[in-house]
């Protein structure tokens, strides 16, 4: 077990809590907020016991000086100061006077934001590399370290474990959730068990497949990936896309587990992925060398759902359509509508998942929704993530 918030007295102490604000924002407006709001629970937990709070985050892919002036974090800072009914000051440097001094003039339950960990890593990259130098300098700061950022777990960085290795750490609310329900759902899980798993590559999600083969009883494959299985099986696929360096893994994971192994009926085609492409459904069977599966079809939605029925968890990673484009959405939605409506344990495993559900107003029909894509596919890989490893154990 892993320290976490509610393992420090936090009264007077600088605490140093990484935080996910890593927000889509449009013309300098956030336009969805959840990871921000996710956080409010260790913060106002921190601010309600007397902590002089620094906050730190990273937002948007950060490569150029030009990158710096659409990914500062003061657009967030308003949003949270906002919703935590409290002054949040914006620091607009990573290291500096100006930052030292504004900790050290901190007062009990005070909040500062720093600027994005990653405008480190322009020209250097000593955030993403977890420098040395950065960490301890950062470490300084505080005096205690709190991860709340599930979402960059499974990356090693200057902000994550190279503080948390050099003070006293714990994890936050959320990342103890995090590991609560994804890790439990995986060592114990109440049976049945099906994963659904979509997205685009089988590359992405070999390590999941081999780790949940052998745990899950059920394993429904849908989205752009549902194509190299398909192929692997010897059946036309037309111009859908189709990951051809692991055709050998997939015809040995459907030699191996064919009975677990559930893959589409029918599907619903274009002949490019656009919104001008006109949707027809086919049997995979009718598909022609110009058709692009782009969905799954109505078939495959009741077959995908009878499995479903059966279950009592679930754990969905990867939308099961081209799910942005309407005429292509209609599997995702069917199947996130129908999961809502049952009394189950469904764990939906972030990035494009959960921003489908939460699209389809779903975010509370669910017993969880994580908030890290890459991470949750990490912990459905049975991988041990080291933004958590570098927590102090309890």
């Amino acid at each position: 077990m892993k320290k976490t918030i509610r393992d420090f007295d936090l009264l007077g102490k600088s605490v140093i809590i990484r935080c996910d604000f890593n927000v889509p924002i449009s013309d300098g407006k956030i336009t969805d907020d959840n990871r921000i709001v996710e956080s409010l629970k260790t913060i106002n937990y921190a601010i309600d016991k007397g902590a002089k709070l620094l906050l730190m985050s990273h937002l948007g892919r950060v490569k150029t000086e030009e990158d710096k002036l659409k990914n500062s974090l003061q657009v967030v800072a308003v949003r949270l100061s906002e919703l935590i009914h409290r002054e949040v000051k914006f620091i607009p440097e990573t290291r500096g006077s100006l930052l030292e001094e504004a900790v050290n003039n901190l007062n009990n339950g005070e909040v500062i934001l720093v600027e994005n960990t990653r405008f480190e890593d322009v020209p250097d990259k000593l955030e993403s590399n977890n420098d040395f130098e950065l960490a301890t300098y950062w470490s300084k700061l505080g005096d205690i370290y709190i991860n709340d950022a599930f979402g960059t777990s499974h990356r090693a960085h200057a902000s994550n474990v190279g503080i948390a290795e050099k003070l006293p750490s714990g994890v936050g609310f959320l990342v103890e959730k995090e590991i609560k329900m994804i890790g439990e759902v995986i060592e114990n899980p109440v049976r049945p068990l099906t994963v659904i798993l979509g997205g685009s590559k089988v590359s992405d999600k070999i390590g999941v497949i081999k780790n949940l083969v052998n745990i899950a009883d059920y394993i429904l494959i849908g989205g752009g990936m549902a194509f190299t299985f398909l192929k692997a099986k010897g059946l036309e696929v037309g111009s859908s896309i189709v990951d051809l360096e692991n055709l050998d893994f997939c015809k040995e994971i459907l030699e191996k587990y064919n009975e677990k192994i559930i893959l589409p009926i029918d599907v619903v085609c274009g002949l490019e992925v656009s919104e001008n492409s006109t949707a027809i459904a086919k049997k995979i069977a009718d598909m022609n060398k110009n058709d692009m599966g782009l969905d799954i079809g109505q078939d495959s939605i009741e077959l995908f759902i009878n499995y479903l029925e059966k279950s009592k968890t679930v754990i969905w990673n990867g939308p099961v359509g081209v799910f942005e484009i309407e005429q292509f959405s209609n599997g995702t939605k069917a199947i996130a509508n129908h999961l809502a409506n049952q009394n189950i344990i469904t764990i939906i495993g972030g990035g494009d998942t959960a921003a489908a559900v939460i699209n389809e107003g779903y975010k509370e029909s669910f017993t969880h929704v994580s908030t890290g894509g890459g991470a949750s596919l990490e912990m459905l890989e049975g991988t041990i993530l080291p933004g958590i490893e570098a927590i102090d154990n309890s």
